[in-house]
Protein backbone atom coordinates (compact mmCIF):
# COMPACT_ATOMS: atom_id res chain seq x y z
CA UNK A 1 0.00 0.00 0.00
CA UNK A 2 1.47 3.42 -0.94
CA UNK A 3 2.37 5.74 1.93
CA UNK A 4 -0.11 8.61 1.47
CA UNK A 5 0.85 11.82 3.24
CA UNK A 6 -1.80 13.18 5.58
CA UNK A 7 -2.80 16.74 4.71
CA UNK A 8 -4.48 19.54 6.60
CA UNK A 9 -7.60 18.89 4.52
CA UNK A 10 -7.69 15.33 5.92
CA UNK A 11 -7.48 16.70 9.45
CA UNK A 12 -10.21 19.24 8.71
CA UNK A 13 -12.59 16.51 7.49
CA UNK A 14 -11.83 14.28 10.52
CA UNK A 15 -12.34 17.15 12.97
CA UNK A 16 -15.40 18.56 11.19
CA UNK A 17 -13.83 21.98 10.68
CA UNK A 18 -12.52 24.03 7.78
CA UNK A 19 -8.94 23.77 6.49
CA UNK A 20 -8.18 27.40 7.46
CA UNK A 21 -9.20 26.50 11.03
CA UNK A 22 -6.61 23.70 11.04
CA UNK A 23 -4.01 26.20 9.81
CA UNK A 24 -4.90 28.63 12.59
CA UNK A 25 -4.55 25.91 15.23
CA UNK A 26 -1.03 25.11 14.05
CA UNK A 27 0.08 28.71 13.54
CA UNK A 28 2.10 29.98 16.53
CA UNK A 29 0.64 33.04 18.19
CA UNK A 30 -2.86 32.65 16.70
CA UNK A 31 -5.48 32.26 19.42
CA UNK A 32 -8.27 29.70 19.12
CA UNK A 33 -10.58 28.27 21.74
CA UNK A 34 -9.24 25.47 23.90
CA UNK A 35 -12.05 23.15 22.80
CA UNK A 36 -11.38 23.77 19.11
CA UNK A 37 -7.63 23.33 19.55
CA UNK A 38 -8.15 20.03 21.37
CA UNK A 39 -10.55 18.80 18.67
CA UNK A 40 -8.16 19.58 15.82
CA UNK A 41 -5.03 18.29 17.53
CA UNK A 42 -6.77 15.06 18.54
CA UNK A 43 -7.72 14.43 14.90
CA UNK A 44 -4.19 15.32 13.78
CA UNK A 45 -2.65 12.95 16.29
CA UNK A 46 -4.93 10.08 15.28
CA UNK A 47 -4.15 10.59 11.60
CA UNK A 48 -0.42 11.11 12.17
CA UNK A 49 -0.47 14.62 10.72
CA UNK A 50 2.50 16.96 11.01
CA UNK A 51 2.21 20.58 9.85
CA UNK A 52 4.54 21.59 7.01
CA UNK A 53 6.57 24.39 8.60
CA UNK A 54 8.59 24.92 5.42
CA UNK A 55 5.46 25.55 3.37
CA UNK A 56 4.13 27.89 6.05
CA UNK A 57 7.37 29.88 6.05
CA UNK A 58 7.16 30.30 2.28
CA UNK A 59 3.64 31.66 2.62
CA UNK A 60 4.23 33.93 5.62
CA UNK A 61 7.82 34.92 4.86
CA UNK A 62 8.82 33.86 8.37
CA UNK A 63 10.77 30.76 9.40
CA UNK A 64 9.72 31.14 13.06
CA UNK A 65 13.35 30.41 13.90
CA UNK A 66 15.75 32.55 15.94
CA UNK A 67 19.51 32.16 15.57
CA UNK A 68 21.62 32.22 18.73
CA UNK A 69 25.39 32.67 18.54
CA UNK A 70 27.40 31.90 21.66
CA UNK A 71 31.16 31.67 22.22
CA UNK A 72 31.14 28.97 24.88
CA UNK A 73 28.78 26.85 26.94
CA UNK A 74 31.20 25.69 29.65
CA UNK A 75 30.14 28.71 31.72
CA UNK A 76 27.03 27.47 33.60
CA UNK A 77 25.38 30.88 33.27
CA UNK A 78 24.98 30.39 29.52
CA UNK A 79 23.66 26.85 29.75
CA UNK A 80 21.05 28.03 32.26
CA UNK A 81 20.20 31.11 30.18
CA UNK A 82 19.97 29.01 27.00
CA UNK A 83 17.38 26.75 28.60
CA UNK A 84 15.33 29.80 29.60
CA UNK A 85 15.71 31.37 26.14
CA UNK A 86 14.60 28.20 24.37
CA UNK A 87 11.56 27.79 26.64
CA UNK A 88 10.49 31.43 26.38
CA UNK A 89 10.85 31.53 22.59
CA UNK A 90 8.95 28.25 22.29
CA UNK A 91 6.08 29.79 24.23
CA UNK A 92 6.02 32.56 21.63
CA UNK A 93 6.00 30.08 18.74
CA UNK A 94 9.68 30.28 17.80
CA UNK A 95 12.36 27.62 17.55
CA UNK A 96 16.01 28.32 18.31
CA UNK A 97 19.04 27.43 16.19
CA UNK A 98 22.35 27.47 18.08
CA UNK A 99 25.72 28.22 16.50
CA UNK A 100 29.09 28.34 18.25
CA UNK A 101 31.67 30.98 17.33
CA UNK A 102 35.08 31.98 18.62
CA UNK A 103 35.00 35.31 20.42
CA UNK A 104 36.28 37.50 17.61
CA UNK A 105 34.36 39.43 15.01
CA UNK A 106 35.60 37.61 11.89
CA UNK A 107 34.38 34.22 13.14
CA UNK A 108 31.07 35.68 14.30
CA UNK A 109 30.57 37.33 10.90
CA UNK A 110 30.96 33.97 9.16
CA UNK A 111 28.46 32.29 11.45
CA UNK A 112 25.92 35.07 10.94
CA UNK A 113 26.21 34.60 7.18
CA UNK A 114 25.34 30.92 7.72
CA UNK A 115 22.32 31.92 9.81
CA UNK A 116 21.15 34.29 7.07
CA UNK A 117 21.29 31.35 4.65
CA UNK A 118 18.91 29.52 7.01
CA UNK A 119 16.45 32.43 6.74
CA UNK A 120 16.23 33.05 10.49
CA UNK A 121 13.79 35.74 11.59
CA UNK A 122 16.19 37.28 14.12
CA UNK A 123 19.60 36.83 15.72
CA UNK A 124 20.76 36.92 19.34
CA UNK A 125 24.47 37.39 20.02
CA UNK A 126 25.42 36.05 23.46
CA UNK A 127 28.93 36.71 24.80
CA UNK A 128 30.27 37.56 21.34
CA UNK A 129 30.94 40.73 19.34
CA UNK A 130 29.99 41.73 15.81
CA UNK A 131 31.89 43.86 13.32
CA UNK A 132 30.48 47.12 12.02
CA UNK A 133 30.42 45.66 8.49
CA UNK A 134 28.21 42.84 9.69
CA UNK A 135 25.78 45.08 11.52
CA UNK A 136 25.49 47.22 8.38
CA UNK A 137 24.61 44.13 6.32
CA UNK A 138 21.99 43.03 8.84
CA UNK A 139 20.51 46.51 8.72
CA UNK A 140 20.38 46.35 4.91
CA UNK A 141 18.66 42.95 5.00
CA UNK A 142 16.31 44.04 7.81
CA UNK A 143 17.28 41.12 10.04
CA UNK A 144 16.66 42.00 13.72
CA UNK A 145 19.68 41.62 16.01
CA UNK A 146 20.03 41.95 19.77
CA UNK A 147 22.99 41.49 22.12
CA UNK A 148 22.56 39.36 25.22
CA UNK A 149 24.91 39.93 28.18
CA UNK A 150 27.21 42.05 26.03
CA UNK A 151 27.28 45.72 25.16
CA UNK A 152 28.62 47.29 21.97
CA UNK A 153 30.18 50.57 20.95
CA UNK A 154 27.56 50.86 18.18
CA UNK A 155 24.64 52.35 20.09
CA UNK A 156 22.23 51.60 17.24
CA UNK A 157 22.26 47.97 18.41
CA UNK A 158 19.84 46.89 21.12
CA UNK A 159 21.31 45.07 24.11
CA UNK A 160 20.27 43.51 27.39
CA UNK A 161 22.80 43.10 30.20
CA UNK A 162 22.87 42.97 33.95
CA UNK A 163 23.84 46.21 35.68
CA UNK A 164 27.51 45.24 35.59
CA UNK A 165 29.03 48.52 36.76
CA UNK A 166 26.59 48.76 39.66
CA UNK A 167 27.30 45.12 40.51
CA UNK A 168 31.03 45.82 40.78
CA UNK A 169 30.31 48.73 43.12
CA UNK A 170 28.14 46.50 45.32
CA UNK A 171 31.03 44.09 45.72
CA UNK A 172 33.36 46.93 46.72
CA UNK A 173 30.90 48.21 49.33
CA UNK A 174 30.45 44.72 50.76
CA UNK A 175 34.16 43.93 51.00
CA UNK A 176 35.10 47.33 52.46
CA UNK A 177 32.30 46.97 55.04
CA UNK A 178 33.84 43.62 55.97
CA UNK A 179 37.12 45.33 56.87
CA UNK A 180 39.13 44.20 53.84
CA UNK A 181 41.95 46.43 52.66
CA UNK A 182 43.85 44.33 50.11
CA UNK A 183 41.08 43.64 47.61
CA UNK A 184 42.23 41.99 44.39
CA UNK A 185 40.23 41.44 41.23
CA UNK A 186 40.47 38.52 38.82
CA UNK A 187 38.43 40.15 36.10
CA UNK A 188 36.48 38.88 33.17
CA UNK A 189 38.03 39.49 29.75
CA UNK A 190 38.68 43.22 29.51
CA UNK A 191 37.89 43.20 25.81
CA UNK A 192 34.26 42.51 26.72
CA UNK A 193 31.91 45.15 28.11
CA UNK A 194 30.79 42.78 30.88
CA UNK A 195 34.29 42.21 32.22
CA UNK A 196 35.29 45.85 31.77
CA UNK A 197 32.20 47.33 33.43
CA UNK A 198 32.38 45.03 36.48
CA UNK A 199 36.04 45.98 36.93
CA UNK A 200 35.30 49.70 36.61
CA UNK A 201 32.48 49.42 39.11
CA UNK A 202 34.78 47.77 41.63
CA UNK A 203 37.45 50.44 41.17
CA UNK A 204 34.93 53.25 41.56
CA UNK A 205 33.45 51.66 44.67
CA UNK A 206 36.88 51.29 46.25
CA UNK A 207 37.82 54.85 45.32
CA UNK A 208 34.77 56.07 47.24
CA UNK A 209 36.56 54.74 50.35
CA UNK A 210 40.02 55.98 49.42
CA UNK A 211 41.18 52.53 48.26
CA UNK A 212 42.62 51.11 45.06
CA UNK A 213 42.63 47.45 43.99
CA UNK A 214 45.44 45.40 45.53
CA UNK A 215 45.89 43.83 42.08
CA UNK A 216 43.90 43.35 38.88
CA UNK A 217 44.50 40.29 36.68
CA UNK A 218 42.56 39.59 33.51
CA UNK A 219 41.08 36.12 33.95
CA UNK A 220 39.71 36.08 30.38
CA UNK A 221 36.51 34.36 31.61
CA UNK A 222 38.65 31.20 31.68
CA UNK A 223 38.90 28.70 34.55
CA UNK A 224 42.54 27.97 33.68
CA UNK A 225 43.50 31.65 33.55
CA UNK A 226 41.66 32.35 36.82
CA UNK A 227 43.41 29.44 38.57
CA UNK A 228 46.80 30.70 37.37
CA UNK A 229 45.92 34.22 38.54
CA UNK A 230 45.02 32.91 42.00
CA UNK A 231 48.37 31.12 42.29
CA UNK A 232 50.15 34.30 41.22
CA UNK A 233 48.38 36.47 43.78
CA UNK A 234 49.67 34.26 46.61
CA UNK A 235 53.13 33.53 45.21
CA UNK A 236 55.02 36.35 46.94
CA UNK A 237 54.63 39.69 48.67
CA UNK A 238 51.52 40.76 50.56
CA UNK A 239 48.62 38.48 49.68
CA UNK A 240 45.10 39.79 49.12
CA UNK A 241 42.60 39.44 51.93
CA UNK A 242 39.71 39.39 49.44
CA UNK A 243 39.25 38.59 45.75
CA UNK A 244 36.39 39.67 43.53
CA UNK A 245 36.25 37.20 40.63
CA UNK A 246 34.56 38.34 37.40
CA UNK A 247 32.15 35.41 37.16
CA UNK A 248 31.20 32.29 39.13
CA UNK A 249 32.75 29.96 36.56
CA UNK A 250 36.17 31.43 37.36
CA UNK A 251 35.43 31.78 41.07
CA UNK A 252 34.93 28.01 41.42
CA UNK A 253 38.43 27.47 40.00
CA UNK A 254 39.87 30.06 42.41
CA UNK A 255 38.22 28.37 45.40
CA UNK A 256 39.62 25.00 44.31
CA UNK A 257 43.15 26.41 44.08
CA UNK A 258 42.89 28.09 47.49
CA UNK A 259 41.67 24.96 49.23
CA UNK A 260 43.45 22.17 47.41
CA UNK A 261 46.79 23.80 46.63
CA UNK A 262 47.28 26.63 49.12
CA UNK A 263 45.46 25.29 52.18
CA UNK A 264 43.32 28.43 52.55
CA UNK A 265 39.64 28.43 53.42
CA UNK A 266 37.36 30.93 51.62
CA UNK A 267 35.37 32.99 54.09
CA UNK A 268 37.97 32.56 56.83
CA UNK A 269 41.46 33.11 55.44
CA UNK A 270 40.39 35.10 52.39
CA UNK A 271 37.03 36.31 51.09
CA UNK A 272 35.87 35.33 47.60
CA UNK A 273 33.01 36.99 45.73
CA UNK A 274 31.78 35.98 42.27
CA UNK A 275 29.26 37.22 39.72
CA UNK A 276 26.25 35.37 38.16
CA UNK A 277 24.71 33.26 40.96
CA UNK A 278 24.51 30.07 38.89
CA UNK A 279 22.97 27.04 40.59
CA UNK A 280 26.36 25.65 41.66
CA UNK A 281 27.02 28.77 43.72
CA UNK A 282 24.65 27.53 46.40
CA UNK A 283 26.28 24.10 46.63
CA UNK A 284 27.85 23.40 50.02
CA UNK A 285 31.15 22.81 48.22
CA UNK A 286 31.34 26.48 47.26
CA UNK A 287 28.78 28.55 49.26
CA UNK A 288 29.76 31.39 46.97
CA UNK A 289 28.84 34.98 47.76
CA UNK A 290 28.01 36.45 44.38
CA UNK A 291 26.12 39.11 42.46
CA UNK A 292 23.06 37.59 40.84
CA UNK A 293 22.54 38.09 37.13
CA UNK A 294 18.72 38.08 36.85
CA UNK A 295 18.67 35.62 33.94
CA UNK A 296 14.88 35.24 33.83
CA UNK A 297 14.29 38.97 33.51
CA UNK A 298 17.17 39.35 31.06
CA UNK A 299 15.78 36.58 28.84
CA UNK A 300 12.27 38.08 28.96
CA UNK A 301 13.66 41.47 27.95
CA UNK A 302 15.67 39.98 25.06
CA UNK A 303 12.69 38.05 23.71
CA UNK A 304 10.32 41.03 23.99
CA UNK A 305 12.80 43.31 22.24
CA UNK A 306 13.59 40.87 19.45
CA UNK A 307 9.98 39.94 18.68
CA UNK A 308 9.04 43.62 18.69
CA UNK A 309 11.73 44.16 16.05
CA UNK A 310 10.51 41.18 14.01
CA UNK A 311 6.94 42.46 14.12
CA UNK A 312 8.01 46.00 13.27
CA UNK A 313 6.86 47.40 16.61
CA UNK A 314 10.24 48.21 18.15
CA UNK A 315 11.23 51.78 19.00
CA UNK A 316 14.81 52.96 18.50
CA UNK A 317 17.59 50.78 19.88
CA UNK A 318 17.30 50.17 23.61
CA UNK A 319 20.09 49.38 26.05
CA UNK A 320 18.56 47.62 29.02
CA UNK A 321 20.49 47.03 32.24
CA UNK A 322 18.80 44.86 34.83
CA UNK A 323 19.97 45.14 38.41
CA UNK A 324 20.54 42.06 40.55
CA UNK A 325 21.17 41.63 44.29
CA UNK A 326 24.31 40.54 46.09
CA UNK A 327 23.66 37.02 47.40
CA UNK A 328 25.60 36.53 50.63
CA UNK A 329 26.86 33.06 51.50
CA UNK A 330 29.85 31.59 53.29
CA UNK A 331 32.75 32.26 50.92
CA UNK A 332 33.25 35.81 52.21
CA UNK A 333 33.38 37.47 55.61
CA UNK A 334 29.98 38.94 56.43
CA UNK A 335 30.16 42.53 57.74
CA UNK A 336 28.33 43.49 60.90
CA UNK A 337 24.77 44.46 60.13
CA UNK A 338 24.70 42.43 56.92
CA UNK A 339 22.88 39.11 56.75
CA UNK A 340 23.11 36.07 54.52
Amino acid sequence: MPNTKVTSQDVARAAGVSQPTVSRVFTPGVKVSAALEDKVKTAARELGYRPNTLARSLITGQSMTIGLIVAYLDNPFYTEALEKLSKTLKERGYNIMIFMAANHASDVDGVVHDLLDHQVDGIILASVSASSALTERLLEEAVPLILFNRGHSDKTLSSVTSANHAGGKKVAEFLVAGGHERIAHISGWQGASTGFDRCEGLKEGLADHGLTPHAIVDGLFSREAAAAAARGLFSGGPAPDAIFVGNDHMAFAVIEVLRNELGLEPGKDVSIVGYDDVAMSAWSTFELTTVRQPANRMVDAVVEQLIAQIEGNAPDARHIEIDGPLIIRGSARIPKGWSA
